[in-house]
């Protein structure tokens, strides 16, 4: 939703507008305050920054830095985006005051805005309960799995997750899943913007949220969520008497957000000694006071405390997730006393073949195979496919997030196919299909039975990853990324690879790496098929290409949804019994330079390096 044109009146104009109207809306005495001050004090430039364009709904939803405006998430917003979201279901649904919704929240706040997760799920219930919808309302945090979790268990129409997942600490998030159980894609996105914009004026009990108290409308699922998803989880526990009697410890980190309890619980679910909690990390903290950023994908910066406290309890295994649970990363401590983090490409390799692993042996009857599948996206590692070539499940690539991978998974269950698994680079698992989303709960102990059982056989997972390499072929991956802030740059650069040997001719060759196909998802070309069209969903609003590599490399290019970044992610695919992998990771180190110089040429473009 791009702000109002202006009709040829001058900026200030439509600024002066914008900020009127949240005068007169606004009921939040904080922001109301800064917006009034900012205008006595005549700072423009604040005030564009708040009001400069309003938040954008997609299909991830809303992501942005709390404060006032229409540019940032306060309990204004909220309340517009939910009428919106309210009337756009009205449409969809005709048993929406029969079904309902759910809400949950992660542990964010603003204290100076007056924002937190936990406001913004109470009036966005409002909202629907005023509209006379029954809402799911969690009493307290609760992972971002649990609202798929609970759409689906209670068949409801639609979940709402307030969370900004690892994002900075300033921003929050409205996360969306249909009633399928998935995230939302298009065109309800687009359905949901309209309707946002058609439904700005806050309705008359908009702000009264101690109206849903007495409501008997409101419903606390928490303790009957709980207990499902933990009977639910039961289902993955495959060795519980090794567990009992494993000696492998463990640490786990929630990162100051909400994974804590909920992977204690997990744990004794699968008859394991529940993790060393990292005492300074353990309790939600909307500061994040011992990290630069939340996210464990930052690797080893993050998980500093976790490896002293692993040091001191002799744990071998740290496990830490992101502040709202639904990723995870892992790390192992070498024989060299050095620790080892698994990036998502790996993890994704040792979960999808203990997964396959251990259905094979319930399921003996190899016909079963033939209505198998995994997934993973397609920046993320192809060792899914190489997997399932050699054992005889089917495997397929989606585009990137996990919308794309919970919304093909229904379809395949909804098909009486069996789904055992699907990852994204960005370690994101799903390990449980009855969430339809990535879950770092279920990953986090099905991870830790893993290990438990490896060490059994005296193997780490270091040892296994190794053993699943030489098995099925090594996957050596390399992803970075540059910052460009400028939209016609980035246009250009991918133009020029569009017309690089003349108008409309791809590259066949970078540097001295022949290109044997091209796919390409903004124009929906794709020449490894015989009609040139690609099989994937295709968006123009995006820019993505893929190349494929005479030599078994893989590379995608492609811009990033929410920051000012072209990322890249290469990859190379060595065919089983091919065991040098210190060649290879040469091999693709002189691909990954190729493809800067010829394919991102930063110097002519002007693009700075990710920061190491």
């Amino acid at each position: 939703m791009a702000a109002a044109e202006d009709g040829g009146l001058g900026e200030n104009t439509r600024l002066d507008q914008e900020t009127a109207q949240w005068l007169r809306w606004d009921k939040n005495f904080l922001t109301l305050e800064v917006v009034k001050r900012l205008i006595a004090e005549g700072n423009k430039e604040e005030l564009e920054k708040c009001f400069g364009a309003r938040l954008e709904f997609g299909t991830a939803g809303l992501r942005a830095a709390m404060g006032p405006g229409i540019s940032r998430m306060n309990d204004l917003t909220i309340i517009q985006t939910t009428q919106g979201f309210c009337r756009y279901l009205e449409k969809q649904f005709s048993d929406l005051k029969q079904k309902g919704i759910v809400i949950s929240f992660d542990a964010r706040a603003h204290p100076s805005s007056g924002g937190s997760s936990r406001r913004f799920a109470r009036l966005a219930a409002t909202t629907f309960i005023s509209q006379g919808i029954p809402v799911y309302l969690f009493s307290d945090i609760t992972p971002t799995p649990f609202v798929p979790f609970t759409v689906s268990r209670l068949k409801l129409c639609a979940g709402i997750m307030i969370t900004a997942s690892h994002n900075p600490k300033q921003d929050n998030g409205y996360k969306v899943y249909w009633d399928n159980g998935a995230q939302i894609i298009s065109p309800h996105d687009k359905g949901i913007s309209q309707a946002i914009e058609e439904n700005l004026e806050p309705w008359p009990q908009a702000w009264d949220d101690s109206l849903i108290d007495s409501s008997p409308l409101l419903h606390n699922p928490s303790a009957s969520i709980n207990n499902d998803y933990f009977e639910d989880l039961k289902k993955y526990c495959f060795h519980r008497s090794v567990n009992r009697e494993t000696k492998v410890k463990f640490v786990h980190t929630s990162v100051h957000g909400v994974g804590h309890n909920f992977v204690q619980s997990a744990f004794k679910a699968f008859d394991l000694v529940p993790p060393e909690a990292v005492p300074e990390q353990k309790d939600p903290d909307p500061e994040f006071p011992t990290v630069k950023y939340p996210n464990p994908e930052e690797g080893k910066g993050v998980l500093t405390l976790s490896f002293a406290l692993a040091d001191k309890t002799k744990a071998r295994i740290v496990l830490a997730n992101d502040p709202d649970a639904d990723r995870l990363a892992v790390a192992e401590k070498q024989d060299s006393g050095e620790w080892r983090v698994f990036s998502g490409n790996e993890l994704g390799a040792l979960l999808g073949w203990w997964l396959f692993t251990s259905w094979k042996e319930k399921n003996q009857d190899r016909s079963a195979l033939k209505d198998t599948y995994m997934l993973s996206s397609t920046v993320s590692s192809k060792i899914l496919r190489a997997i399932a070539l050699k054992e005889g499940f089917h495997f397929e690539e989606t585009l990137t997030g996990f919308k794309w991978m919970g919304n093909r998974a229904k379809q395949l269950i909804d098909q009486g196919k069996t789904v055992l698994f699907a990852f994204e680079e960005a370690i994101g698992y799903m390990c449980c299909p009855f969430v339809l989303d990535k879950d770092g709960v279920s990953a986090a102990v099905i991870s830790a039975e893993l290990a438990s059982f490896l060490a059994t056989k005296n193997l780490s997972l270091s040892q296994q990853l190794k053993a699943i390499y030489v098995e099925y072929g090594y996957h050596i991956t390399k992803a970075s990324y540059f910052i460009c802030h400028d939209q016609d740059t980035i246009k250009k650069l991918f133009e020029n690879l569009r017309n690089y040997d003349g108008k409309n001719n791809y590259p066949k060759a970078c540097g001295k790496f022949e290109i044997s196909a091209i796919r390409d998802l903004t124009t929906g070309y794709d020449d490894s098929q015989p009609d040139k069209k690609a099989v994937l969903p295709t968006s123009k609003s995006s820019q993505m290409i893929t190349f494929t590599f005479a030599n078994g490399g893989v590379a995608t290019m492609r811009t990033s949804g929410t920051e000012p970044k072209i990322k890249y992610y290469a990859e190379l695919c060595a065919p089983p019994g091919n065991s040098d992998p210190e060649q290879l990771k040469k091999e693709l180190n002189e691909l990954v330079s190729a493809i800067e110089e010829h394919f991102f040429q930063p110097q002519k473009y002007n693009l700075q390096p990710k920061a190491d």
